[in-house]
């Protein structure tokens, strides 16, 4: 099945079914890779990779994953490009796509990966926006659904700062059947108008909750991030301060689901929004959903590249 989009901007630019298609293909290739059996279906092809925050999941897995597939990848810096600055974004999406064959960038705007897709003639990839980060919560369903079968009937609640992942989030639960909670301090919520927004896509099951306890209890999956994500550094000491009785501990783990799994897209800020002994514990599965970005991006990678044979 061909994706009906030429990017992965956003998860709410897919339909139900072509989500499927993402995460059945990262499940097939999964063993495949790790046995190194898996095709390489996209030789010679290239990957551009720009970064304007540092990472360690995303750099890593997404120029393994095109790697896997038989390609290359390039890792650009904003110093080379000046994206925005020295060039603008539709240039930069025209020119790169005279050289590479697609094009993963990590960044601050929203606007600007839209715009760069726009321009760009090759698939664009969002690595991470302030606004969305879609490849992490792809990857975070196939994780639940290694581990609990289905996301489909589950109570997935996020503590924390209504941010890039936890509308990701929102945007999952208005194409797949769960229920979705976002637990934060009053101010710290989604956006009426992105809610209002999302709202909009049928099969959408969204609260928001104040009360740790409240939001928690018979919750299938427990997600956490940190307090104050990058750009918001100036305000940390006033997270902290507003943020700690929302911190994920043995406590809080207690009132969910006797099953229930703890996740966070890492990197962790450890005895702060989680406590060591639930993120080491034996219902942690972050580890896990680490792992399986890699597998959830180079599907997406080989679904939205052509291969030799559809040249």
């Amino acid at each position: 099945m061909k994706l009906s989009k030429k990017d992965f901007l956003s998860i709410r630019d897919f339909s139900k079914e072509e989500l499927r298609t993402i995460l059945d293909l990262s499940r097939k290739q999964k063993p495949l890779a790790k046995a190194f059996k898996l095709e390489p279906s996209h030789p010679g092809r290239v990957l551009a990779c720009i970064f304007h925050k540092p990472s360690l999941r995303t750099r890593i897995s997404f120029e393994i994953s095109i790697r896997q597939l038989g390609g290359s990848s390039l890792y650009i810096t904003d110093k080379e490009i000046g994206i925005g600055n020295r060039e603008a974004p539709k240039d930069v999406g025209a020119v790169l796509s005279r050289y590479v064959d697609g094009i993963m960038i990590r960044t601050f705007d929203q606007e600007m990966i839209e715009t760069l897709a726009a321009n760009a003639t090759v698939p664009v990839i969002n690595g991470l926006t302030d606004l969305l980060h879609p490849c992490q919560v792809m990857g975070d369903i196939m994780t639940i659904e290694e581990h609990l079968e289905s996301i489909e009937g589950k109570k997935v609640v996020f503590v924390g700062d209504g941010n890039n992942v936890a509308r990701s989030w929102l945007n999952a639960a208005s194409r797949f059947p769960f229920k979705f909670v976002l637990n934060s301090p009053s101010g710290y919520q989604l956006e009426d108008s992105y809610v209002e927004e999302v709202k909009k896509d049928e099969n959408l099951d969204y609260e928001w909750i104040e009360d740790p306890a409240e939001a928690v209890r018979d919750a299938d999956v427990i997600y956490s991030d940190v307090w104050a994500s990058m750009g918001q550094e100036s305000e940390k000491e006033k997270r902290l301060k507003i943020f700690r009785p929302y911190q994920i501990n043995d406590k809080l783990m207690e009132l969910a689901g006797r099953d229930a799994i703890f996740m966070h897209c890492l990197p962790a800020h450890r005895g702060e929004e989680v406590s060591d002994s639930v993120i080491d514990s034996k219902r942690s599965v972050v580890y896990d959903e680490a792992e399986n970005r890699l597998h959830i991006q180079r599907a997406i990678i080989a679904l939205l590249m052509p291969t030799d044979r559809e040249l």
